[in-house]
């Protein structure tokens, strides 16, 4: 296991994918993106065209498919059965779709364990997600809770989503933002919730490069 472990959790669209690059960069360290393991089952079982309620299908699709991902200009790549997916993984439709995933225990079980094979091939890491800090690595040396106002959250994703060519609507955007917050915060395996011993940091009025520095100089007091 890496002797460096920073998790950081958080909503969608609080920042976590960014600033956990950039804060991996910057020390030197892995950058785990965790939402892009779900993401890339998702993708794979809407390829499939399995049902997405179907716990055991999804199962299916995670085991009969080779998941690569590989650490590239301090930015994660996604590959599934050697062709690479890092952009397609971030479609609107997926991501529309990544909740079933997210939600199935038997996945969510061997995804932690990916995560934590990951981890034990790198002497420091930089973890995303939703449950990284309560769930893949409770022990942790530090953890973060990174949140923003939500109309915010829906600003910068609808940003990200017409920077890739995709237009969708404020409202959409939003609408689409409560709901992944409703499914993240109620479901029963791993709800997004800051760890207890959370460093919580709220980015509504600050930009990347301030959040970033925030958490390195906690790092840099605390690790």
């Amino acid at each position: 296991m890496a002797s460096l472990i920073i998790t950081i959790d958080g909503p969608a669209g609080s920042g976590k994918s960014t600033v956990a690059g950039l804060l991996a960069e910057r020390l030197d360290a892995a950058f785990l993106d965790t939402g892009a393991m779900y993401r890339s089952v998702t993708l794979a079982a809407m390829l499939a065209g399995v049902d997405m309620s179907d716990e055991d299908a999804l199962l299916g699709v995670l085991r009969s498919n080779r998941y690569d991902f590989r650490i590239a200009g301090g930015r994660m790549l996604v590959l599934i059965n050697g062709r690479d997916v890092t952009e397609d993984i971030r479609r609107p439709e997926v991501t529309a779709n990544a909740g079933y995933i997210a939600s199935a225990e038997k996945i969510r079980g061997e995804l932690v364990s990916m995560q934590r094979e990951f981890a034990a091939g790198h002497e420091k890491i930089v973890t995303e997600g939703r449950d990284q800090g309560t769930v893949a690595f409770a022990d942790a040396s530090i953890k973060f809770f990174l949140t923003a106002d939500p109309c915010e959250r829906a600003r910068r994703r609808q940003k990200e989503f017409s920077s890739k060519g995709t237009d969708l609507s404020f409202e959409q955007v939003q609408k689409d933002i409560e709901a992944r917050d409703a499914s993240d915060e109620n479901r029963l395996i791993g709800p997004l919730k800051p760890a207890d011993d959370a460093v919580i940091v709220d980015s509504t009025d600050l930009d990347i490069d301030q959040v970033v520095e925030k958490l390195l100089e906690y790092v840099s007091n605390n690790a």
